[in-house]
């Protein structure tokens, strides 16, 4: 499973070289990649181009995502939780819980199962990016 996880750290590494927030997600379903996605805030002048929500777009309509496995570089925030939620993503893979806190109380009321990895790649990418950003940072998580 750590090849999924790599994968998002890809897909955050791509927004990073963009010039955008370091944020990456895969959806696995079947042990295969069905959608990707990073954070395209910056790059599409969205509010609502998260790395979570664009993954799920880019998976595009599957019927059921029941048996769907979103893996996130970072603990989603609730604007995505409530993605995974709405559409029945119950299993969650996170890099980084540390760096933000998230919504997994949100998660966990809503039957997702959470695994934490806290991997040191992605909590570094982000440390590094927030320290060198924390204006960009901020107005991401709604704190300006």
């Amino acid at each position: 499973m750590e090849e999924f996880m790599n994968a998002a750290l890809e897909e955050a590494k791509i927004g990073l070289q963009e010039g955008g927030i370091p944020i990456g997600a895969v959806l696995v379903m079947e042990k295969k990649i069905i959608g990707r996605g990073h954070n395209r805030r910056v790059q599409n002048n969205d509010p609502l181009a998260h790395a979570e929500t664009e993954c799920i777009r880019n998976a595009g309509r599957i019927g059921s995502y029941k048996k769907a496995i979103m893996f996130s570089t970072l603990m989603p925030c609730y604007y995505c939780a409530g993605a995974l939620v709405q559409f029945g993503i119950d299993q969650l893979v996170v890099g980084d819980s540390t760096t933000f806190h998230g919504a997994p109380e949100f998660l966990r009321d809503h039957w997702v199962s959470i695994d934490e990895w806290n991997w040191n790649e992605c909590s570094e990418l982000m440390d590094a990016f927030i320290q060198k950003n924390p204006t960009l940072w901020n107005e991401d998580i709604g704190k300006l």
